[in-house]
This record gives C-alpha cells, sequence and structure tokens, in this order.
C-alpha cells in the first residue's frame, strides 16, 4: 500500500510537471525565456539571435521584419506595409501602430477604370499606378522609438548580411517563383534579380547587394533613410520616369498613426486586435461574440452544426465589411456598434442551426448606426512579458513586381485593396462600397487580423495569418480551436479551416476536410468547394511559465524557435 501511494504522488507530480500535451497529434516548439515564430525559418533564427543578445521582443520583431524583406521576397518587405498590435508589460497595456501604405496624392477614384466604365484589373495589380507609399520602415522606426531597446543600427544588421552575403534558396521559394515567372519575368529589375538562373533551383545562392545598400543607408539614417534622401529620389525619379504617381513630398508626408487598440471578450478571455482599416479585429470580435451564445463543445470540433453555424456567422460579418469598412480618417466606421453584443444577439436571433441562409438576403446591418495569400505574419514574446503579433504585406505575391532602379526595393500592388468601383470585387473577391473609395492620402481596407489574447490581464496567446480574405477567419477558427476545445497551438493551426465571406455564396472547405460532414453541409444548402491551403498561423501560447510556439506546416519554411 506504501508503494502504491508512492506512486501515485509520484505520477501526479508528473502529471503537474508536464510540458507537452499527451493528447496532441503534433506538438509546438518550447522556450523557457521567449519565443519567434515567422514564415521562414532564416528570419525566426535572426529574432532568435536578437532576444539572445538581451533585446525585447520589440527589438526582435523589427529584426524579424528587415530580415523577411530580404528572406521572403513575396511578402516581407520594405515596400509594402502593415499592422502591429503589442502588449507592453511595463506599462501593463496594449498598443497598435497601423503602418498601412497611403494612396499617393495625385490618386483618383477613377484611377482604374476603363473608357467603358469597367475596372482594368491589369493595372491595379501590376506595375506603377499599382503601389501604394510605403510604411513598413517608417512603422518599425515608430516601434523602435518607443519601446526598442538594442541599437537600431544592430537590428537591421542580420537583414544586411543575408542580403549581402545571400542566402540558399529553399524548395517553396524557388517554386513561387517559378510559378509566376510569365507574370513577374517582364519586370527588368525583377527579372535580373530573382531569375538570372531561370528556372530557379533550390539551394542557389541569393544575393541582393542593391537591397544590402539601401539597409545600410536606412541603419545610418533611420526613417529619414528611406522617406528623404537618396533613396527617396530614387523612387521618385522611377515614378516619372515609369508613369507612376508617387512623388518625393508623399514620401516625405508619410507618418504611420498609432492607434487604440481593439477590444472585445470572449468567455474569460479578453481579445484585443486591429481597428480600422484593418477589418480584422472587428470581425473576429464580431463573430465570438455571435458564437458566444451556442455550446460549440457540445456541438463537437468542425461537426456539420458547427460549421454551418460558423458560415452563417462569417455571411454576416462579411457583408457588414462591405458597407461600413475603411478609412477612419475618411468614413466614420461603425466601431462600437459592430462589436457589441447587442448587434451580435440581433444576429444570433436570426441563425437557425443546421439551416443555410442565402447571400442574397443578407444585407449589411440596418441596426447599425451611423489582404494577399502572400501576406506574412511573426509573433514575438520575450521573458519580461512583453508580446507583439505583426501581420504585414506587399498584398499579392512579390507585390506590383515593381523593384525600384538600384534600390532592390520591391513595391506593394496596394492599391487594389482600394473599392475600384463599387461592387467590383478585388483580386481576392471582396466587394466594397464607398467607404473604401480611392481618395489622396487614403489608407486601403485591410484583412490582415493581428490578434493578442489576455487571461486575467496576462498575455496567454499572440497569433496571426497570411491569406487575404481568409485572413479574419482563419484566426477565428484558431481562437476557437484554443479557447474552446482546448487544443495545444500545434493542433489548432493544422486542423482543416474553412471560408465564406459572404459573396460569392459558397463555402470553402480545406483539403482534409471530413468529406462525409461536407455532403451533410450540403444537403443543408449550402454550395462547397474544396481548396488548397492559403493561410499559415504564425502563434505564441504562454502557459505554466513557459512559450509554446508553432509555425504553419501549410507554408514549409515556417519556423518557430525558443530561448
Amino acid at each position: 500500500m506504501k508503494y502504491l501511494l508512492l506512486l501515485v504522488i509520484a505520477c501526479s507530480f508528473n502529471l503537474e510537471a508536464t510540458i507537452f500535451n499527451s493528447k496532441a497529434i503534433v506538438h509546438p516548439e518550447v522556450g523557457e525565456n521567449g519565443m519567434v515564430v515567422s514564415q521562414h525559418y532564416l528570419a525566426t533564427n535572426v529574432g532568435h539571435s536578437i532576444l539572445e543578445e538581451g533585446g525585447n521582443a520589440y527589438d526582435a520583431s523589427i529584426a524579424v521584419a528587415f530580415a523577411l524583406a530580404v528572406v521572403l521576397p513575396r511578402a516581407g518587405n520594405i515596400g509594402g506595409g502593415g499592422f502591429m498590435i503589442m502588449f507592453d508589460e511595463t506599462s501593463h497595456q496594449s498598443y497598435s501602430i497601423d503602418y498601412r501604405e497611403v494612396a499617393p496624392e495625385a490618386a483618383t477614384k477613377n484611377m482604374f477604370l476603363s473608357s467603358d466604365g469597367s475596372v482594368n484589373k491589369i493595372k491595379a495589380r501590376q506595375g506603377v499606378l499599382s503601389i501604394g507609399v510605403p510604411g513598413t520602415v517608417y512603422g518599425m522606426w515608430e516601434v523602435h522609438k518607443k519601446f526598442g531597446s538594442l541599437p537600431w543600427s544592430k537590428l537591421l544588421a542580420p537583414a544586411i548580411q543575408l542580403a549581402e552575403d545571400g542566402f540558399l534558396v529553399s524548395p517553396f521559394m524557388a517554386d513561387a517563383l517559378n510559378r509566376r515567372y510569365e507574370k513577374l519575368g517582364k519586370y527588368k529589375d525583377f527579372n535580373r534579380i530573382f531569375y538570372s538562373n531561370y528556372p530557379v533551383k533550390m539551394s542557389q545562392r541569393l544575393k541582393q547587394p542593391n537591397l544590402a545598400n539601401t539597409l545600410k543607408i536606412i541603419s545610418v539614417n533611420g526613417a529619414k533613410g528611406f522617406y528623404e534622401g537618396e533613396v527617396a529620389k530614387k523612387i521618385d525619379a522611377f515614378m516619372k520616369q515609369n508613369g507612376g504617381l508617387i512623388t518625393k513630398k508623399d514620401l516625405k508626408n508619410y507618418r504611420p498613426i498609432w492607434r487604440e487598440t481593439l477590444h472585445g471578450t470572449f468567455n474569460e478571455f479578453e481579445i484585443i486586435s486591429m481597428g480600422p482599416p484593418s477589418s480584422g479585429g472587428i470581425h473576429v470580435i464580431q463573430m465570438l461574440n455571435i458564437l458566444e451564445n451556442y455550446d460549440l463543445m457540445k456541438m463537437g470540433h468542425n461537426s456539420p452544426t458547427y460549421i454551418a453555424l460558423l458560415t452563417e456567422s462569417m455571411k454576416y460579418a462579411y457583408a457588414d465589411r462591405s458597407k461600413y469598412l475603411g478609412d477612419p480618417q475618411f468614413y466614420d466606421v461603425p466601431v462600437q456598434s459592430l462589436i457589441s453584443k447587442e448587434y451580435a444577439k440581433n444576429i444570433y436571433k436570426k441563425i437557425k442551426l443546421n439551416q443555410i441562409t442565402s447571400s442574397d438576403t443578407i444585407n449589411p446591418g440596418s441596426e447599425l448606426k451611423h489582404e494577399s495569400m502572400d501576406t506574412t505574419h511573426f509573433s514575438v514574446a520575450d521573458k519580461n512579458g512583453n508580446i507583439v503579433s505583426n501581420t504585414y504585406t506587399l498584398n499579392s505575391g512579390y507585390g506590383s513586381g515593381v523593384i525600384i532602379n538600384g534600390t532592390g526595393i520591391l513595391m506593394n500592388n496596394e492599391m487594389d485593396d482600394f473599392v475600384s468601383a463599387p461592387g467590383a470585387p478585388n483580386q481576392f473577391g471582396l466587394i466594397g462600397g464607398e467607404a473604401n473609395k480611392i481618395e489622396p492620402f487614403k489608407r486601403p481596407l485591410s484583412s490582415m487580423s493581428p490578434t493578442i489574447v489576455l487571461k486575467n490581464g496576462k498575455p496567454v496567446f499572440a497569433t496571426g495569418s497570411p491569406g487575404g480574405s481568409r485572413i479574419i477567419t482563419t484566426v477565428l477558427q484558431f481562437l476557437l480551436n484554443t479557447l474552446v476545445f482546448k487544443m495545444e497551438i500545434s493542433d489548432a493551426t493544422i486542423a482543416p479551416r474553412i471560408h465564406h465571406q459572404w459573396k460569392p455564396d459558397v463555402l470553402m472547405l480545406e483539403t482534409g476536410f471530413d468529406m462525409l460532414h461536407a455532403k451533410k453541409i450540403e444537403s443543408f444548402g449550402q454550395k462547397i468547394y474544396l481548396s488548397g491551403p492559403g493561410t499559415a498561423l504564425e502563434s505564441i501560447e504562454i502557459k505554466d511559465g513557459l512559450f509554446y510556439g508553432f509555425g504553419d506546416t501549410r507554408r514549409p519554411d515556417s519556423s518557430a524557435k525558443g530561448l
């Protein structure tokens, strides 16, 4: 009896000391003093090294952002923009910075319309007119000024070395470049840098000396190194020579904006996300508010009833997105109405379980008062309790395809995220209205959804994803998988996902979804289609004094590394 009691005590102790969830199918990375998760292992290594050298989560995030501009050119950037959500342990407050691109002063509402009134999609998505004024460099500079602890030059040094010495092209990158040769090979500088040996082969070394020189200028001069001086002159000259709109004045006048973070609650958790011009935070919180009225655990994860319910909530959210979301400096976005529990209750009353509502009968809510598949996300946490969730983008894969002569800067095609004509879908099929029309100095609407979750005032999750219109629903499902179904972050990430964006009225089921369940959902009256992966969560969980990280295997180069 004595030995049996000792065995029971020993087993109890081991259970309390468990690091890995024994029921998990896939295990995350674990760290004691911090965690970095990004879409490329080289950038993850850079962030990890900054933490090792005593930098904080903000330092590591800045270093990761610049490293991704070198090693993940399809989305990492200094020629694009994005959003960063932060929780700062010292002040015990959350912060968000909007370093989204802005429309040039010379931009016009009808700049992408043909004489017959149709949208010239090529002009909106490729070449110089599709480029918005970039915000990434200034965004990182502002974060460093407010929270950085290591010298700015030290944070750029790894990216400079990667650009100067080169790195080995991964199979994933080689494939991505080869698939886009017809589209991007026509751009002289892009061709010279990325297609000097075509077809691109894995493990060939890619060097970017012009980008290295640009990064050196930014390293010495900070934000002015990009928005004024030699680099700005080259951007201005290139635009003038090629019929573009961005001027030295546009660059010099650009500023990121520190915005109030968006807050919601879901059961015992606090959700912190990005407000407009991101639509992500609003609609993640809106859908969580709707779903909070149901016993989701009883329904079962990814059961037909559960999926049909998620589908209905997504339809209502994306219908509202089409009308009410835009740059808050140009349009009065009804944020508090959209994220209120009362508004969600009104939608809840309209939803019938195991029944499908046609998108044609769902309109943007009358009760209200008056991204690319190749975006990228990273999450960083440090031993001091600071945590960062950052999503930034060039919009399409490799953006506009335009590289500014002599700089190595690959530019965005973010102007397509505006509405070129009311009711005309953008490249992700998203429909918008007057709130998101093109206007000078305006920031285009985004689906980027960097998110941090608190419990009892302490951060427990940081997450986000690329994926254009799918970003919002991907983050939603990760939160449900972890907060409701208590999955390990790795299992919560690899679980098959769904997506519905109101119009077109089709439910996307990711490959690997249970086909018997899919047929049942079809029997409810919902049209479905199967799709390959288009998103990639990069997430961190903090529990029991440890840091857990997982890079989504949907993007083969994703990586998590704990300290």
